[in-house]
């Protein structure tokens, strides 16, 4: 790999890039999401199938490709086809089974000259590229996802990869870089959301003869996939990120600080430092510069306190992951007690294409506190499940109804939990609230890192925030009383009301305790495990207080608080006692069947079963 040494033959190496491809527009391209969604779901089965169908039926002109994760996570594998001068048709489900669907409409549509003709059997592959889910997202930290094979330095380079930071280093000032990203508005998206620039500014203030960049990519929250996403589609964003962070505040040396669940990030991001280094864009005299900068990876053991600034850097260190008193804070004392600026994953991607745009093209898109745009793993019970990107501002109707296709199985929307267990449980009545910094902290939630986890009528919101202060009590490091007892405390209380022995004055000690947790816990992880809880009780009031007075589950989850009866729809058919484990069922064929109530370990294995709506759920 030929070494770059200035901005001016990095610009010529992206010309002779592009050039290439220019000279293969007549190739029909073929794309396949090979992220761990993709490949989970079966997309590397896909892509050697395809590989071998190709070679087997001698295609000509085709170039089959990888890359990361394209956002439509429901319908993987997803399979982008692009014919020479046409927009890219993105076909969802195209798994080795159904692949062979894509080959026929290939050849046919060779055969015929018209890619407007290429269609599928409805019973296999489907067509997406016109989704709502795809057509309503604004991409920027996401703008190559999908797009580049992230193994491939060549393709980031020909996407102005690189290019940013060749512009810092050659007819910029640190104080340039930190300016444009002052302007820009961008605020941390790892859940803080405290000012980019202004966090570069304190650490290039700091006095010392070595400074750190880490890059936070432990991921912790239940159903996060955005840093992972990021990291496995567009490796070399974040790298050239965190070079503009160490040219900024004047570091020479960068730490990813990675979770060992994430393999093929690991993977991608390896080979993306190896080529980045072996290419003179990374390590020393970067582009015939003076500036040095090298990246090293780290590997987290899972820990959710680790994505806490302070704990992260005792982690790197070697120490216990615990969190520290703040200040002095990390941009004057951080790593070795060395400045060091933090920044997360998907506030890196941002990074390049705001030093290479101007920090008011960025600040052109979102709100008047809440720049540019939010990435968010939505999940839970909602219809299209993945990745998705959209502008500050956007509502969270918009997200979950126009993106994501509203909820599954028409049932009702309950709520929505944003910033993982940290954050709140938003009820419908602020669906439309919208999504910026400000407006989630005013109805009790936060914007977090970016999990998005629906909820349907049949999820119990008691039972919801017991699930996720247990995460968090089980997550808490312990240095601190308020954490690790006051949890403990807030879950057997929780533990009290679903099992249907609660009062209401435990609901206030609910209230009372969360509150002085907030206020007294060392770190973020602390101050904000209440929210599930305090959020619930403030919107869903009366399902605490069903399950404390009338001692009943609404939605029918809580086992300690549910029963089950046998109607007179029954037919006898004995379906339901054969799959009882306990034989808590009597009755004979083609006779009414009865529960022996002291038996019954409520498994709900009957309810299932009975194909007649003969047993009831009371």
């Amino acid at each position: 790999m030929l070494k770059i040494n200035s901005l001016e033959e990095l610009l010529k190496r992206k010309d002779q890039i592009q050039n290439e491809s220019l000279s293969t527009s007549n190739t029909i391209k073929i794309n396949i999401g090979m992220a761990t969604c993709g490949i989970a779901a079966g997309a590397k089965d896909t892509y050697d199938f395809l590989a071998e169908e190709i070679k087997r039926r001698g295609i000509q002109n085709v170039n089959l490709t990888k890359s990361g994760c394209m956002g439509s996570c429901f319908v993987e594998p997803t399979v982008e086809v692009t014919f020479p001068n046409q927009d890219p048709i993105i076909y969802g489900n195209a798994t080795s089974d159904s692949a062979n669907e894509i080959i026929e409409a290939l050849l046919k549509n060779k055969a015929e000259g018209d890619p407007s003709n290429l269609k599928t059997k409805s019973h296999g592959v489907c067509r997406c590229e016109s989704m709502p889910f795809l057509k309503k997202q604004t991409k920027i930290a996401l703008k190559n996802c999908g797009v580049i094979d992230p193994e491939n330095i060549d393709e980031y380079i020909a996407v102005n990869g690189y290019q940013a930071l060749g512009l810092a280093v050659s007819n910029m000032t640190p104080k340039d870089v930190i300016d444009t990203m002052k302007k820009s508005g961008l605020r941390g998206r790892g859940g803080g959301g405290f000012p980019t620039g202004l966090k570069w500014e304190f650490a290039s203030r700091s006095v010392s003869d070595t400074k750190y960049i880490i890059c936070n990519a432990d991921e912790g929250d239940p159903g996060a996939f955005m840093d992972r996403s990021i990291l496995e589609g567009d490796p070399h964003s974040v790298l050239e990120a965190m070079a503009l962070a160490g040219f900024a505040i004047g570091a020479n040396y960068g730490y990813i600080y990675i979770r060992a669940e994430y393999p093929l990030a690991v993977e991608r991001l390896q080979i993306a430092i190896q080529q980045a280094t072996d290419s003179g864009l990374l390590g020393d005299h970067i582009l015939g510069s003076d500036f040095h900068f090298h990246i090293d990876i780290r590997y987290g053991a899972g820990a959710f306190v680790c994505g806490e600034e302070t704990a992260l850097i005792n982690s790197i260190e070697g120490n216990r992951g615990e969190p520290y008193n703040k200040p002095p804070f990390p941009a004057e004392k951080g790593l070795w007690e060395k400045p060091t600026s933090v920044n997360n994953v998907e506030t890196l991607a941002n990074i390049p294409q705001i030093v290479l745009k101007g920090g008011e093209w960025f600040s052109q898109t979102g709100t008047e506190k809440s720049k540019g745009t939010k990435v968010f793993a939505l999940a839970g019970k909602v219809e299209n499940v993945g990745l998705v990107e959209v502008p500050m501002g956007t509502s969270l109707r918009e997200i979950i109804y126009d993106i994501g296709g509203g909820i599954k199985d028409g049932k009702q929307f309950k709520a929505v939990q944003t910033g993982g267990p940290s954050g709140g449980c938003i009820p419908v009545k602020n669906l439309d609230t919208p999504i910026d910094y400000d407006s989630l902290s005013s109805i009790g939630s936060m914007m977090g890192s970016g999990g998005m986890i629906v909820m349907d009528e049949d999820d119990c919101m008691v039972n919801v925030a017991k699930f996720y202060l247990e995460f968090s009590m089980d997550e808490s490091c312990g240095k601190c009383t308020s954490c690790r007892v006051g949890n403990k405390r807030l879950y057997e209380t929780l533990n009290k009301i679903v099992s249907g022995r609660g009062t209401m004055e435990d609901v206030q000690k609910l209230k009372d305790l969360g509150s002085i947790i907030k206020d007294t816990a060392l770190c973020g992880l602390g101050q904000t495990s209440p929210n599930p809880v305090l959020s619930t009780i403030n919107h869903f009031y009366d399902e605490y207080v069903a399950h404390v007075v009338d001692k009943k589950c609404p939605a029918g989850v809580c086992t300690s608080l549910i029963r089950y009866e046998i109607n007179d729809k029954c037919v006898g058919c004995t379906a339901c006692s054969r799959v009882c484990p306990v034989n808590c069922i009597e009755g004979s064929v083609k006779a009414m069947h009865n529960i022996i109530e002291e038996q019954c370990i409520k498994c709900g294995a009957c309810y299932s079963t009975c194909k007649f709506s003969a047993i009831e759920k009371i």
